[in-house]
Parts: structure tokens; sequence; C-alpha cells
């Protein structure tokens, strides 16, 4: 019998150290909301024109009700310091959202831009937004 438990343990200590040191103990995608800006629904700033943002990163998603003056999305969601990338040859090439990177260059993941579940063939920075229109960013690998 104490031959047994001896044995039992040491398989549970192996399987408790492989675990550690792959990450077993927590899923990758968890991780992603931790530098999150909003982690629940929420109203941001002010203005005439209103849009709905859902952000969705692995299995979560927060809806961001965004008021702004603003008539490009991008520049409504930089206003509030939602969005972050870099200028590209095609634009805005949006690396953060809500907090949340997605940077194809290191993790092969990249930010999709629906509107009302179609995918749009404008970028952030060259879509013209209307009051209570609904977009989508998307973290997509």
């Amino acid at each position: 019998m104490k031959k047994q438990t001896k044995i039992v343990s040491l398989i549970l200590s192996l399987i408790i150290t492989a675990c550690a040191l792959l990450g077993c103990s927590r899923p990758a995608a968890e991780g992603l909301w931790d530098n999150a800006i909003y982690t629940e629904d929420a109203v941001i700033g002010e203005g005439a024109i209103t849009v709905r943002v859902s952000v969705t990163a692995g299995d979560k998603t927060v809806l961001l009700t965004v008021k702004t003056d603003k008539t490009v999305l991008g520049d409504a969601l930089m206003e509030y310091g939602l969005i972050a990338g870099e200028e590209g040859d095609y634009g805005l090439y949006v690396k953060t959202v809500n907090g949340i990177l997605a940077d194809y260059n290191i993790d092969r993941y990249y930010w999709i831009l629906y509107q009302n579940g179609e995918y749009m063939p404008t970028g952030v920075d060259t879509t013209p937004i209307a009051d209570g229109e609904a977009y989508e960013l998307v973290r997509t690998k």
C-alpha cells in the first residue's frame, strides 16, 4: 500500500510540475483581458452621435456605447483611447483595441471590423459613422 501511495504521489508531482512549466493551469485566452480598459459593457463620452462597438477577444465580448461628435469611426475610438496602431500603406493598422493586443507579426492575431455582422471592406480610419450604427471589432487568427 505504501508503495502505491508513493507512486501515485510521484505521478501527481510530475503532472503538476509539467503543467506549471507548460502553462496548463490557465487557458491562453484568459490573460487577454488583463490589460483591457473596459471589462464590462460601458457608455463612453459625450456627443450627438451614438454608435455601439462590441469588442470580442477569446470567449469574451463587451459592448461599448460610444457618444461622439466625430464622423469617422477611427477618430471616435481614438478620441477615447479605445484603439491604437500604426499608419501603414493601407491606413491605420489597428494593433490594440480596448487595451487588448493583436499583432500579426507577434502572435498571428489581428483585428477585423464588422458592421452589423458583415465584414467591412474599409478600415476604421475611413469608415464614416452615423447615429445608431453598430460595429464589431473581433480579435481573429
